[in-house]
């Protein structure tokens, strides 16, 4: 079955992400819990759950909040104890089950953003928090290249059609360095028009697809030759791994 998702936003580019029937849902990453509590009254839903990726604010700040207006709810995500809210900690491999909605998502552990960083993935979908952005990759604040590029990785083994669900509205930013990388990549041409139409109308550009992101996203062609090209372009030495070149790539990236 496929799942119905709807982003709710938050601060100025982040989405948290809705997984709802007409009568529950399910909140991934609420930063802020008052659009969750608009949302939830708006549409006549009951919350039930909040699955949490990592420990950074703009993805739990909302925990509180969003526990009093709706108590005993169970709360998901990695095992942090900065994370204080989580009823149930999660690892790689973990299965859970959201009887309510019937469905069923896996964990992935895909340190590199932050050490505790969790993604969850079932029915075609996977909501990815800070690891995987459409066009880009998060920032390494706590991570090294090497754990980002492994947890990418575990992506790409991923069905292609799979839906890409980001917590922040990056891609037209990170299309203009991805262009940077590859200025003759047509789909990435292709994709820049269409995202800038989507912008242009307030629409999101999220969800995106793994195929879709392995024909645009450089941090997922780390093996392809006009990638490894214009990253040794820049370089004293020839870099010849997938793993030099996504590291050479990260760092182009955060001085981009």
């Amino acid at each position: 079955m496929s799942l119905n998702v709807h982003p709710i936003s938050a601060f100025e580019d982040n989405y948290i992400w809705s997984i709802h029937n007409q009568q529950y849902c399910v909140v991934v990453d609420p930063g802020d819990a008052t659009p969750v509590i608009e949302y939830c009254k708006n549409k006549r839903l009951t919350l039930v759950a909040i699955l949490i990726t990592h420990h950074h604010s703009d993805h739990t700040g909302g925990i509180n909040t969003l526990l009093e207006t709706y108590p005993d709810i169970p709360v998901y995500g990695p095992q942090n104890p900065k994370i204080q809210q989580i009823t149930h900690k999660l690892k790689d491999g973990d299965r859970i089950e959201l009887p309510v909605l019937k469905i069923n998502l896996s964990i992935m552990e895909v340190p590199g953003h932050t050490l505790d960083h969790i993604t969850y993935y079932g029915e075609g979908s996977l909501f990815c928090g800070d690891t995987l952005f459409s066009a880009g990759c998060g920032r390494l604040f706590e991570g090294t290249p090497l754990q980002m590029y492994q947890s990418l990785a575990k992506f790409k083994a991923l069905p292609s059609k799979t839906k890409v669900y980001c917590t922040h509205e990056y891609t037209l930013a990170n299309i203009k360095f991805a262009k940077a990388v590859e200025p003759d990549n047509q789909a990435l041409v292709e994709y820049e028009n269409w995202a800038v139409q989507k912008r242009t109308n307030n629409l999101p550009t999220l969800p995106s697809t793994l195929e879709k992101e392995q024909n645009i996203n450089p941090f997922l062609r780390c093996n392809i030759e006009t990638v490894v090209a214009s990253v040794n372009d820049k370089q004293a030495e020839q870099l010849t791994s997938e793993e030099a070149v996504f590291a050479s790539l990260r760092h182009w990236k955060d001085n981009f």
